[in-house]
């Protein structure tokens, strides 16, 4: 009898081990067929990598999918593990339900990945839109795969309604924040006071919004650093959006010249630097026309300002170095000085004392 069982055992596993191998192979020839067309240009941009990873998961889950149904007059597979109510839980039944949860997250992101954006590319939609068509498909995909797998699986779902109240009220007390995040999250994505894509400053930090999650949105620093801010902040705080409505935005450039210089002149060569950037930078825009702003007198220098609008936020750090550099050359080569900082120090009196021992030294 153990013999037998012994046997059996050596049988299955060598048919396993076949069967995936066989999988394998096909995999293997599919994918240098691909190549081959790959080559020929016949795959338009996308669909290749989406049918590569159609390829790997579709024979992980043929192997998954073998195993369960050639096991399936197997006791050990149907034993009960634990039961919710009248069901009882078996291997079989999670492993069901871990493959359709699974399947639908594979299935989400292939198409939001690659199927998706050549759609967004013809209706030429902004990325901030895009991450929200992506973020409602997923979600939307995966809370019907939960249903389909607590169905599956034979749990009745309007059992469930005593457990979602003491959800709720756990919710209410221990996990308000998360909620509160979450929601948060929700309401950005559909409200869109930010975006993906979007030139935001969070505490004097600018940075471009990268992501946002269920919990937490992801802001990239102009340093290629990660602030992880969390969804409620940017509905309860004030946050700056240059990228909000419209993506244009004014740069003000501060510039001090001597007194005695001549304010015209001055003028004059901060417009045509303005006029100089223009011509050499796809940022700086037409309208509106440049200005330069007579600031006022300061302690040791007439203060201007040279306003110039760009269109796009994410140009503002270069476009006010390469102004910066042509103010600096531009006031030299015309004589017109940029004065540093002064104070004048008048000694009233000094003690007797103190004047004789200063000729003493």
């Amino acid at each position: 009898m153990v013999t037998l069982i012994d046997n059996r055992m050596i049988r299955d596993i060598l048919i396993t081990l076949a069967v995936m191998a066989v999988l394998f192979f096909i995999r293997f020839l599919i994918k240098l067929w691909l190549k081959r067309r790959d080559r020929e240009d016949q795959y338009p941009n996308g669909i290749r990598p989406a049918v590569l990873s159609f390829i790997n998961w579709t024979t992980v889950y043929a192997i998954l999918l073998f195993v369960l149904f050639y096991f399936s007059d197997t006791r050990w597979m149907f034993s009960k593990l634990f039961a919710i109510g009248s069901v009882e839980i078996s291997l079989f039944l999670i492993l069901i339900a871990l493959f359709i949860i699974t399947l639908a997250n594979r299935l989400s992101k292939i198409i939001t990945s690659f199927l998706m954006p050549p759609l967004y590319d013809r209706y030429s939609l902004d990325t901030g839109l895009q991450f929200t068509f992506n973020r409602v498909f997923h979600y939307t995909l995966m809370v019907v795969a939960v249903v389909i797998s607590l169905t599956t699986v034979g749990l009745d779902l309007s059992a469930l309604t005593v457990f979602a109240g003491v959800l709720g009220v756990g919710i209410g007390f221990g996990m308000q924040n998360i909620a509160n995040n979450f929601i948060s999250g929700l309401i950005i994505l559909f409200e869109r006071p930010i975006k993906v894509g979007d030139r935001v400053i969070i505490n004097d930090v600018i940075g471009d919004v990268e992501k946002i999650n269920m919990r937490a949105t992801i802001i990239r620093t102009l340093d290629n650093e990660r602030i992880i801010m969390p969804n409620s902040y940017f509905i309860e705080e004030q946050v700056v959006n240059h990228s909000y409505g419209d993506s244009r935005l004014r740069l003000v450039v501060p510039i001090g010249v001597a007194y005695g210089s001549d304010v015209e002149l001055v003028r004059t060569l901060l417009l045509q630097v303005a006029e100089d950037e223009k011509e050499q930078s796809m940022y700086v825009l037409n309208t509106p026309k440049p200005i330069v702003n007579f600031l006022g007198f300061g302690d040791s220098s007439l203060d201007f300002q040279l306003f110039i609008w760009i269109s796009t936020p994410k140009a503002a750090v270069e476009t006010k170095s390469n102004l910066n550099f042509r103010l600096n050359r531009i006031l030299e080569d015309n004589g017109v000085e940029i004065p540093f900082p002064q104070r004048d120090l008048h000694v009233r009196s000094l003690d007797d004392r103190i004047i004789q021992k200063l000729k003493d030294k």
